[in-house]
């Protein structure tokens, strides 16, 4: 690529991202921070922190962000040490159910929970058969308030997270170090906790970073469990008088400084550590074959953390499969009729529609922009490459809470982005798909990277070298290398973006264009069947979701690499 290219790419790619990524944020800074009388101003914030409510759910959400992250690690650590060190029945195929939790929008999966964990749920169903509980005095066991049934929501969700960026921090660390500390009589527990914690520390920070954001700024667990004294729950509801109101702006600038502070903490911290630029280790690492007892401890250890994380996902379909399931171990009555109803619902069909669109839409963006971005990062060799690709990368920190904000306070008439809505008609469509394709850019981008960077690059220098245009060399010879990386990142791509649930709760606000997400979350609020229409659908986005996953991790070759971002 000549570098006349690589610099109109870049401009392009960086206007685009200063106009959609950087403006919406900054519009939610400015309305934080600045007073039409008074310029720049720290009273909205100071007025937040003097409201006890507001104080309130700031403090519930960075307890949730700390709380999931290590309810999180928890799980994760210990789940990535086993299947790095050792070979047990089955190890393949439980470390691929690690997936799992990424096929259930967080949210709905909350509905499953709330069916087996609540005061009438399943679980003290169980306990008052066994004899073990008095039914007069039932369990809550979600906890006052329902913040633990938040966190649990939170921490099944997003521990494959943590465990694939530790798994990557444990195979680069040297076995000889190891080996080292063993030989030298250094008991397993000090070797744990002397060598092998402190050389996953990069893995641990990189996902850490990543849980605590996206639980921080979670909106659909909080919702659905009724949690409203949370911080993500207050900016929703203040849409409403949206106009009139600075508050919900501050709460949303002062979690955008929190989510930014603690990726840039991160960062700094690796930055800091020699552990996270140590050589590629010289020995192979040797999987242990444990004693059949061990062994099989290992098996039913994955097992089990698999078995619970897709308890949400087995309540979300009971409850859809249930014609009444209350205060019983199973529901009494099936039946299949929620399907053929929610099909039949005119929220449903239509928002499937809707979703198929704004994902198709966004998606198509996301190959064109992946693959110009990726051209520059791998083929050229202009300066300013890796801050591109840093600038890519940034909607995987910034939370999807502040860029939805963002988007509606300039889709009002009068701003910037009204033309997006359509004028009066304020039809979000095209307001959805450039979110939708900002959120998901980085995956196509790390599967472009991936296969520009595996793919012989002596061919496209035989087609030059044979009088192909730049153009034509890129249709005829690389675009058919990056086939399979870019189907990848696509399905990637369109999948999370048919399943995105911020940017659909806070930008769709008409029934005719509620994407799925909407759709399910207006369900929920039905009474009647409603619960279980959402659960039907919920299971026909499961299915699809599933689906695209296991063909993204086929196509994209490498277990898991997709998602270390």
């Amino acid at each position: 690529m000549n570098k006349r290219s690589a610099y109109g790419l870049t401009a392009f790619v960086t206007i685009f991202f200063a106009v959609f990524f950087l403006y919406p944020a900054v519009v939610v800074l400015k309305e934080a921070f600045y007073s039409p009388g008074d310029g720049f101003t720290l009273s909205f914030v100071g007025e937040v922190f003097k409201n006890p409510v507001y104080t309130e759910g700031l403090w519930n959400a960075f307890a949730l962000g700390i709380t999931s992250t290590l309810a999180s690690l928890l799980i994760a650590f210990p789940l990535a040490l086993v299947g790095h060190r050792y070979l047990f029945p089955f190890k393949k195929s439980l470390s691929a159910l690690v997936l799992i939790p990424l096929v259930l929008p967080p949210f709905v999966g909350a509905v499953g929970v709330k069916q087996i964990l609540g005061i009438q749920g399943a679980l003290n169903a169980v306990l008052v058969k066994l004899g073990l509980m008095d039914p007069t005095m039932p369990i809550d066991w979600l906890g006052d308030g329902r913040f633990w049934g938040v966190v649990i929501m939170n921490a099944l969700h997003l521990y494959p997270i943590l465990y694939m960026n530790i798994a990557a921090s444990l195979s680069n660390i040297d076995p000889a170090m190891e080996q080292a500390a063993q030989n030298l009589g250094c008991p397993p527990w000090r070797r744990l906790m002397r060598i092998t914690l402190p050389l996953t520390t990069p893995g641990i920070f990189a996902g850490g970073a990543i849980v605590f954001i996206w639980s921080f700024t979670e909106l659909g667990v909080p919702l659905v469990f009724d949690f409203t004294r949370v911080a993500p729950v207050q900016v929703y509801d203040g849409i409403k008088d949206l106009g009139d109101n600075p508050f919900p702006y501050a709460l949303v600038a002062i979690m955008l400084v929190v989510s930014t502070l603690v990726f840039i903490a991160s960062k700094a911290v690796l930055g800091r550590s020699k552990l996270g630029t140590a050589p590629r280790p010289k020995g192979k690492n040797v999987e242990v074959r444990p004693k059949r007892g061990k062994a099989w401890i290992c098996t039913l250890f994955f097992f089990a953390v698999s078995f619970v994380a897709s308890l949400p996902h087995a309540g979300v379909v009971v409850l859809s499969l249930a014609h009444d399931w209350y205060g019983t171990i199973l529901p009494e009555v099936w039946t299949t009729g929620h399907y053929q109803e929610a099909l039949g619902h005119p929220l449903v069909v239509p928002s499937i529609q809707n979703s198929l669109f704004y994902a198709s839409a966004a998606t198509l963006v996301d190959l064109i922009l992946g693959v110009a971005i990726a051209w520059v990062i791998v083929r050229s060799t202009i300066r300013g490459r890796a801050l591109l690709d840093a600038l890519v990368m940034l909607p995987l920190a910034v939370p999807g809470l502040v860029l939805a904000f963002g988007y509606l306070a300039l889709s009002q008439k009068g701003e910037s982005f009204y033309f997006l809505v359509q004028g009066a008609a304020q039809n979000p469509t095209w307001l959805l798909v450039v979110a939708y394709a900002v959120r998901r850019l980085p995956y196509v981008v790390r599967s472009a990277v991936a296969g520009l960077q595996q793919s012989n690059l002596a061919l496209e220098e035989a087609a030059r070298s044979l009088g192909a245009t730049p153009a034509r060399t890129l249709r005829r010879v690389s675009l058919p290398l990056l086939g399979a990386n870019l189907i990848a990142g696509g399905i990637l791509a369109f999948a999370f973006a048919m399943l995105e649930v911020s940017d659909s709760l806070i930008l769709a606000q008409q029934s005719e264009h509620f994407p799925i997400t909407k759709a399910i979350y207006s369900l929920l609020g039905m009474l009647g069947n409603g619960y279980e229409l959402a659960s039907a659908l919920g299971v026909w986005a499961m299915v699809f979701l599933g689906i695209s996953i296991i063909g993204a991790v086929v196509l994209g070759g490498k277990k898991g690499g997709l998602f270390r971002m």
